[in-house]
């Protein structure tokens, strides 16, 4: 058994020093003498040479002896932990094989499993004197990850989830970043963060040539918002928790192409409670002791219809301008109200918005609504 794989680039290591180091030019006229280097960029990692490969594997049988054998069948299987696949091309037996002679057979298998893989060849054939005869071989290798692949999840307020893919190169040789992004599920719309807008063109935030030298991570970003469908559905989105799986596809020395595509991504399923509150609209920046509109949305997020009663209480430096212990009626499951508030500020700073009370009258709960965002309060003078 012999492996078919691509010779690689032969790449050499640099050792340079000052001249007024003890060596001298030594190291530099010793790279200049190098048959692997290329001349005029000896200090780089460049090379014009090949390198043979040191793996095998292709399938020969071979007849040592000195009589025709007959009814020869080759079956080739690889198992892996989980399963056994047949990787022979034909299952046709070959009539007869004379001295000296092999029969050659190809195969192809795209390895999607890292650990202990066992190639199986089995041969049967049969003698002159008609005993059938039958044989096995084991060929046992490893396959290791090409890259390590972590995810971190942010789920924002307005339903949006940010996810962070921190993908490292953990082979010998440096890698071609092809392409790397998010297939999401049915519920979610997908946009990528990872390019910059230049001059009118947008940019990959790596550069024009993407490669991922050995042992290097690279951060991949992407924000997921909720199709307009299921955005107003808010117990459905709230219990979401499979977000799409990455499909990442890269080329190395020769532009051989490897691809890893991941499982589905699991985020934490956020909890919303009962009644939830989030911030539509709200300005960055405000006048002292004016009077400025926010906008909020409250979505009844459990299973019963609530019948809720807004109260506003002050903080030592937020007021809220209107009429506390407001009707604001029943709120059937899954559904949400908008309502525009109006408060000013006491106190200049980064103040928190706090102090919003929801009351559900049917089970005599209160939900309390603190920190729910934060606005910087100037002066009226320094803001003009």
């Amino acid at each position: 058994v012999m492996r078919l794989t691509k010779p690689t680039l032969f790449t050499n290591i640099p050792v340079t020093c000052e001249e007024r180091d003890l060596p001298g030019n030594l190291f530099n006229q010793l790279m200049k003498d190098d048959p692997s280097t290329v001349k005029g960029a000896e200090t780089l990692m460049l090379g014009e040479m090949l390198t043979l490969p040191q793996n095998f594997g292709y399938i020969s049988v071979h007849n040592d002896s000195n009589q025709v054998v007959k009814d020869i069948l080759v079956k080739a299987d690889l198992q892996t932990s989980s399963q056994r696949l047949n990787l022979s091309a034909s299952s046709a037996a070959v009539g007869e094989l004379k001295p000296d002679c092999c029969i050659d057979d190809v195969i192809h298998h795209e390895v999607k499993e890292i650990g202990t893989h066992i190639l199986v060849c089995a041969v049967s054939y049969t003698t002159q004197t008609g005993e059938k005869m039958y044989f096995r071989k084991f060929f046992k290798f490893q396959v290791l990850k090409p890259l390590d692949v972590k995810t971190k999840f942010y789920n924002a307020e307005t339903d949006e989830v940010f996810l962070e893919a921190q993908i490292q190169n953990i082979t010998t040789s440096p890698m071609f970043m092809e392409k790397v992004s998010l297939e999401p599920s049915m519920m979610y719309n997908v946009a990528e963060l990872n390019t910059v807008d230049t001059a009118g063109e947008s940019e990959s935030t790596f550069g024009a040539r993407t490669y991922l030298q050995p042992m290097d991570t690279r951060q991949y970003l992407y924000c997921l918002k909720p199709k307009q469908e299921f955005a107003e559905k808010a117990g459905v989105i709230k219990g979401v928790t499979v977000i799409g799986k990455l499909d990442i596809v890269w080329k190395t020395n020769l532009g051989e192409r490897g691809r890893l595509q991941t499982s589905q991504l699991q985020r934490m399923a956020p909890g919303y409670g009962d009644v939830r509150l989030s911030l539509e609209t709200i300005p960055d920046t405000v006048n002292l002791e004016e009077p400025f509109d926010i906008t909020c949305k409250i979505t009844n997020c459990s299973e019963r219809t609530m019948d809720l009663v807004l109260e506003m209480c002050n903080t030592n430096s937020i007021h809220w301008c209107g009429v506390s212990g407001r009707q604001l009626g029943k709120l059937h499951p899954s559904s949400s109200l908008h309502l525009a508030l109006t408060l000013l500020s006491s106190v200049q700073g980064l103040q928190s918005v706090s102090g919003l009370r929801l009351t559900d009258t049917f089970l005599k709960r209160t939900y309390e609504y603190d920190d729910i965002a934060q606005v910087c309060v100037v002066s009226s003078e320094i803001k003009q």
